[in-house]
């Protein structure tokens, strides 16, 4: 999970949402990447789905049953979605997220063989998140009159 983190870390450092992904198989880390929605302008290229797909190519399979994959934040429908196309063996994630995140379907969107936990570093990557969004939020600052 800590290479998650350093990866989402990247992807603030870029003005991406971040949030950043580990795939490992056996020990050996197989991919890794971060959110870039924003330099690819494209709305699925999520840490999880890059993950994914740089995963499958690099193993020629489409399947991921012995594969870990370790993410910052709890993924979305979406990645569910693609996690659950792939049977993904674990899950774990750093923050949850009860907003847009997997869990709050019934019964959760992966595949039924996928064993997933929260997992550590919770507080790191929520608080990259709310200082991201924060950053986000403020307002333009106003130019000084007496200058």
């Amino acid at each position: 999970m800590a290479l998650a983190l350093a990866q989402a870390r990247q992807a603030y450092q870029l003005g991406e949402v971040p949030i950043g992904a580990v795939l490992v198989i056996e020990g050996r880390v197989i991919a890794q990447d971060h959110n870039r929605t924003e330099t690819l302008q494209d709305p699925t290229a999520h840490a999880e789905m890059l993950c994914l797909s740089a995963a499958t190519e690099f193993l020629r399979a489409k399947y991921l049953r012995r594969a870990t994959l370790y993410v910052t934040l709890e993924p979305c429908p979406m990645c569910a979605g693609a996690l659950a196309w792939a049977q993904i063996g674990r899950l774990v994630y750093a923050a949850a997220d009860p907003e847009r995140g997997f869990t709050r379907y019934q019964p959760p969107l992966l595949h039924p063989r996928t064993q997933w936990q929260q997992g550590p570093f919770t507080e790191e990557a929520l608080a990259l998140l709310q200082t991201f969004f924060r950053s986000k939020r403020r307002p333009p600052s106003k130019p000084d009159p007496g200058s």
